[in-house]
């Protein structure tokens, strides 16, 4: 469950007769600062925002908006300051004495330059009342707007509307004005990653993709492409998986890792650190697994004579829930759908994943070879070892990782079972002293600084970017760290790769001959257990006083949330291909997948699409 990123997208368009602009209206490029008199970096970026106009000239159109430093009262009075005078000339001349002060603003400042340019910094005769008024309004104005635009730090820039959160020098801030091939594509690459239904929308196109290539002229080699044998071969010794084991049983593993540090941190500092918030996704979860388990179980028969009960082993396929599709579908909805329902819909979907991942290591596992199930367990002891001796890289866990993968496979357990085990060892540390941590920072590059302008040196010294590098591992544990890093790929590739080898299904009329009990079964457990597993669930918890339902939701919002659990696919995939054997049982279970996350989909939208009144109404 990745935390909320703020907004990249200025609140509000420049308006000349509002803003205070430098240069033409019909400039190509429009640079919007968010800075602070009493920050030295928004005083250092003034000189930056200097030689960038000097570089532009016409082409450059300036704005400034005021985001005074937090708590720091001559910041908020020097904002006020400067906006108590109407005349442009009067604010630009202000500004720029401001700027160009001493690295720490004082109230002696506020003074010399109001004394300066015949101006009374504290109830002159051209400050009346209802100028203050309209300063102290103006600059509220704009730290309501800095809020708005996901302003964390001044100073902030903004080109052309869009957050730029590179360096501050001149050449890469001017790179990015220009727009070169390389900023743009990084800009839109990221501006695609923080939307939220984007997840969703690639598993989307993967899963269109597969299916119309299944069914094309080249169906064939599409499909005959995913069992292409792929391994290494050491003297009389081999490995080789298909091309879709090594996705399934070795790519999917990044995806359980992910879900298992997911699961970690909710569970140690996040939504769901504390009982009372954790219980009732839990108990969602729990009603989410096991109604539609049972209701597959009561509508789906063994199977066809002859199959030894093949059909029965799929129980486990409606029990997922697919996250991404999920979670993509309320964002979409926006501001009808209350933040904490889809934290706790996320929540539910992570333990949900857990529980698959139980599920498929216990039933859907093959022979078990003991030896190489001592040889995990010994690997497990390894892991715990470095966790519990503070050992903070990474590169020693992604080693046994491996070796962890390997024995779990061998094994006959699942080899994704690794990743979840591997999560639980990943470490963590106690939040840093963060003030401590940038002193320490503000030093180094201080004293490096000044060491610059010693002849025959360029840039910092090895020792200061040691220095500087302990400080940055610092500021975050291995294993927010490698969650950071992992969990992009695991959304952007290996999912959309997952669902490329394994959605494709050939739509002939021969897959629906013998199977309509399954299909039916399947999404009917996912459409109708669902739901009813979450409310029943969550109800039952509320009532025992388990679990307490925050008020920001109704029981028919949760409904709706309930509903779209029901949207199964990527895990619902996994487990079908692990639990049917046969190939048309297998393409009965994806279209009865299909069919029954888009159904649940459809409803949830339908349910939540309104429901903003009954909310509102309790």
């Amino acid at each position: 469950m990745t935390p909320e990123t703020p907004p990249n997208r200025l609140d509000r368009p420049v308006d000349e007769r509002y803003d205070h602009v430098l240069g033409p209206a019909d400039a190509e490029i429009t640079l919007v600062e968010y800075g602070s008199y009493g920050d030295p970096s928004s005083r250092a970026a003034h000189e930056r925002v200097a030689e960038l106009r000097n570089r532009f000239g016409s082409r450059l159109r300036y704005v400034f908006r005021h985001r005074p430093l937090k708590g720091s009262f001559i910041a908020r009075r020097a904002a006020e300051l400067v906006e108590a005078y109407s005349d442009p000339a009067r604010f630009w001349n202000v500004h720029v004495a401001l700027m160009n002060r001493s690295d720490k603003l004082s109230k002696e400042d506020l003074q010399k330059i109001a004394a300066d340019l015949s101006l009374d910094a504290e109830d002159g005769d051209s400050v009346n009342n209802d100028n203050v008024a309209q300063a102290k309004a103006r600059v509220n104005a704009d730290i309501a707007s800095a809020a708005a635009s996901g302003v964390i730090v001044t100073p902030t820039f903004f080109i052309n509307d869009r957050r730029y959160d590179g360096p501050w020098d001149v050449n890469s801030l001017s790179e990015a004005m220009l727009g070169s091939l390389g900023h743009v594509v990084h800009s839109a690459a990221l501006d695609f990653a923080k939307w939220a239904p984007s997840t969703g929308i690639m598993l989307l196109l993967a899963t269109g993709i597969a299916v119309i290539l299944s069914n094309s002229v080249i169906g064939p080699d599409f499909n005959e492409l995913w069992d292409l044998r792929l391994g290494l071969t050491f003297a009389a010794a081999s490995f080789d998986l298909s091309l879709r084991d090594w996705i399934n049983d070795g790519l999917l593993v990044i995806f359980f890792l992910v879900v298992g540090l997911e699961i970690k941190r909710e569970f140690t500092i996040g939504h769901l650190a504390n009982r009372q918030s954790a219980m009732l996704p839990v108990a969602a979860a729990v009603g989410g697994m096991a109604v539609p388990a049972i209701l597959y179980l009561i509508l789906v028969p063994e199977g066809p004579p002859g199959s030894s009960g093949a059909w029965s082993l799929g129980w486990g396929v409606p029990m997922a829930t697919d996250t991404a599709f999920a979670v993509a579908l309320i964002a979409m909805m926006g501001r009808r759908v209350p933040v904490e329902l889809r934290v706790f819909l996320t929540a539910a979907a992570i333990v949900d994943d857990i529980g698959a991942i139980i599920v498929v290591a216990v039933v859907y596992s093959a022979n078990l070879h003991i030896e190489y199930i001592a040889s995990a367990v010994a690997i497990i002891g390894l892991l715990a070892l470095l966790n519990e001796g503070g050992v903070y890289r990474a590169s020693p866990y992604v080693f046994l990782g491996i070796g962890l993968w390997t024995c779990v496979h061998a094994s006959g357990m699942h080899a994704t079972l690794a990743g979840i085990i591997l999560a639980l060892f990943i470490p963590t540390r106690p939040p840093p002293n963060l003030r401590a941590l940038m002193l320490q920072a503000d030093a180094i590059l201080t004293a490096e600084t000044k060491r610059g302008r010693e002849v025959m040196r360029y840039g910092p010294s090895e020792p200061a970017l040691e220095a500087l590098d302990a400080i940055h591992d610092r500021l975050e544990s291995p294993a927010d760290r490698m969650l950071r890093h992992v969990a992009p790929r695991s959304s952007f590739l290996v999912l959309p790769v997952f669902a490329l080898a394994n959605a494709g299904v050939v739509m002939d009329s021969s897959v629906f001959s013998g199977h309509v009990a399954l299909m039916v079964g399947t999404a009917a457990a996912l459409v109708i257990g669902k739901p009813i597993g979450f409310i029943a669930a969550t109800a039952i918890a509320v009532w025992l006083n388990i679990a307490t339902k925050p008020s920001a939701y109704s029981w028919r919002q949760l409904a709706g949330a309930g509903a779209l659990a029901g949207i199964g696919f990527t895990m619902s995939l996994f487990i079908a291909s692990q639990a049917f054997s046969v190939e048309s049982d297998y393409a009965a279970a994806k279209i009865a997948i299909f069919a029954g996350s888009t159904l649940s989909a459809i409803i949830g939208i339908a349910i939540l699409w309104n429901a903003q009144s009954d909310s509102n109404s309790r």
